[in-house]
């Protein structure tokens, strides 16, 4: 599969957009990495705080979708994150610096745009955090939020 520059397949932008590089993907799961920052966003005085995790899985998530829709042809599309379930870290924190792998696989995708994912962050070979995460990618997004309805 193409390997995208992250910033053509995640709509986020600027300090949003958390995520380095995409390491692989194929249409069940991806794989992609950051490096912790030593500055900006949520960082604090010893690291970013490892609840900072879901959105990593929610980016890789929205990676995962990008890819497909670059592959078939569109640009990335907005999606929403709805929760997670289990989300469990053996660390408080992230230390700056740590080189962070994002894995996310499709467990379930509806028609209708709902979907859930098994996602996990390892770091050196450890996994640090599991959990389940739910996600809604609308046909039309901006629809979605000015209506209520896609």
């Amino acid at each position: 599969m193409t390997l995208y520059r992250i910033e053509d397949i995640v709509p986020h932008r600027g300090s949003l957009l958390l995520l380095d590089q995409l390491l692989r993907w194929d249409d069940d799961s991806i794989e992609v990495a950051l490096v912790v920052p030593g500055e900006g966003m949520f960082i604090e005085p010893d690291g970013m705080p490892a609840w900072i995790g879901i959105e990593y899985m929610a980016q890789a998530i929205a990676a995962w979708a990008g890819c497909r829709a670059r592959r078939d042809g569109h640009p990335p599309r907005l999606g929403f994150l709805l929760g997670s379930r289990r989300y469990s870290s053996i660390r408080p924190r992230f230390p700056c610096g740590t080189r962070l792998v994002v894995h996310a696989r499709r467990e379930l995708m509806g028609d209708n745009g709902l979907g859930l994912f098994a996602c996990r962050i390892d770091a050196g070979g450890e996994t640090w955090v599991e959990a389940n995460v739910s996600v809604f990618e609308p046909v039309d997004a901006q629809a979605y939020l000015e209506k209520g309805k896609a």
